[in-house]
């Protein structure tokens, strides 16, 4: 016979448990003493209870989640040498990009395995080299990245000019490939707030599917590139959210979305990670590695520690990559479907974002849009905005980087170790739109250290 071990203990109220809290605080402000603001303009609290959960929102994660290996293609043939060797050494997904045009049958011809998930980031726009490569989709499970809105974001212009972008959009997903991408992942690298994040990656969603609408397409997968941060179980939450506000938005364009699928590739952030006391970066990678998995993400791409400033090498992609193995083989992250699912803490943050994200969504749609707000500056000033706070809170040492701004190692020299230029550089030039950048949060502080090594 089974004994249930609490059954004879009374239910404790939320109400219970703070007049406790406050009888133990002798008299303290409840609020003043345990409540703190976060960025996103939410109160979090000392303890959350069932009985306080009022809306469980319907979160469907996937069944499955893989380690995704960035692979950059200068030569086709040895990119393909490369996803061999990083598919026998764990990768179970392959993230590959590229600045040019490339032999696409010497890569799939040397790649072998067809198995494999295979994601294609192309930093240019070319309808029939598209169709090249997707002449493949029916042998390998291939999505390449189509996101004309994305490279407006980050470069300034257009590939060439809104119309000719879209009307290639348009024939690339007329000829069946009924995927896009969402990259959302330079408003968090710039500082944006995550409800900033995620209302944008709406508006930016919204701004394609009301082209699909008018131009009679249809979406079978909307795949979202997130950064994440370490900001723990805000961060779970963001991806949670980011699938029920988006599932919302598929909703209203049943024309274009009947049954779209909604894909989430997280990357580690790389606003927080730096130069000095570089090995901490591992030890940030792995709780934002974590953080992605629990909020559900489709494919987690790892960061290397040195790869800000060290060239594409062996050693530092084989630990992050087996950071993932780790989470995934020895910690079970695996092991069990949307573990977070439950927690009254992390519910109510998924909540909360959502509803914020949705408001501030329909106010850019009532301003105009994305589009419009873009040209008008409205997305790149607030965003500048909450960088310069995110900044402040980091120059006051409100925001902790070990090694950087707490306790750092006076004796760690780095400018003979810069084999990449690791600072934000702009080259003015004109655009349409002013472009959103990234940027890390210490590298003023990092450009002073460096100048201080010369002069030892």
């Amino acid at each position: 016979m089974k004994t249930k071990l609490f059954s004879t203990f009374d239910p404790v109220s939320s109400k219970a448990f703070k007049q406790k809290i406050q009888y133990d605080l002798k008299g303290a402000d409840y609020n003043e003493t345990l409540l703190w603001n976060s960025d996103e303009g939410i109160n979090v609290k000392p303890f959350y209870h069932q009985d306080e959960v009022l809306n469980v929102l319907d979160v469907i994660t996937p069944d499955y989640w893989c380690i995704a290996a960035p692979i950059f293609i200068l030569d086709a043939k040895q990119a393909a040498q490369t996803a061999k060797k990083v598919i026998k050494n764990g990768a179970e997904a392959l993230y590959f990009t590229s600045e040019s045009v490339f032999n696409v049958t010497e890569l799939f011809s040397h790649l072998e395995n067809n198995t494999i998930p295979v994601y294609i980031k192309l930093h240019f726009l070319d309808e029939k080299f598209y169709e090249e490569v997707y002449a493949f989709a029916k042998a390998y499970n291939i999505i390449i990245h189509l996101d004309v809105i994305g490279h407006l974001v980050r470069d300034g212009n257009w590939f060439k000019n809104l119309k000719e972008d879209y009307l290639q959009l348009t024939g690339i997903l007329k000829r069946g490939h009924k995927k896009i991408t969402i990259d959302t992942t330079i408003y968090q690298n710039a500082g944006a707030i995550m409800v900033q994040q995620l209302s944008y990656g709406l508006a930016h969603l919204v701004e394609y599917l009301h082209h699909c609408s008018q131009e009679k397409l249809t979406l079978d997968t909307v795949v979202f590139e997130v950064a994440v941060g370490t900001n723990y179980f805000f961060e779970i939450a963001k991806l949670r959210a980011l699938r029920v506000v988006a599932q919302t938005l598929l909703e209203e364009f049943t024309e274009v979305s009947s049954s779209t699928k909604i894909k989430i590739i997280a990357h580690p952030t790389k606003r927080n990670k730096t130069i000095y006391d570089y090995n901490t970066n591992m030890l940030r990678t792995t709780t934002e590695y974590m953080s992605a998995v629990l909020g559900g993400a489709d494919w987690v791409v790892p960061l290397a520690y040195d790869a800000l400033y060290h060239k594409t090498n062996d050693f530092g992609e084989r630990i992050a990559r087996n950071q993932l193995i780790i989470l995934k083989e020895e910690s079970y992250f695996d092991a069990v479907q949307n573990a977070s699912e439950g927690s009254y803490y992390i519910e109510s943050l998924t909540e909360q974002l959502a509803v914020k994200a949705l408001d501030l969504f329909k106010e850019i749609e009532k301003n105009g849009g994305f589009l419009k707000q873009l040209k008008e500056g409205t997305i790149q000033r607030k965003i500048k905005e909450s960088a310069s706070s995110e900044q402040a809170q980091f120059d006051e040492a409100k925001i902790i980087l070990l090694g950087t701004n707490k306790h750092p190692n006076k004796e760690d020299r780095m400018k003979n170790d810069l084999e990449l230029y690791p600072f934000l550089k702009i080259k003015p030039r004109k655009t349409l739109i002013e472009p959103i950048v990234s940027k890390r949060l210490s590298e003023t502080m990092e450009q002073q250290r460096l100048k201080t090594e010369h002069n030892d």
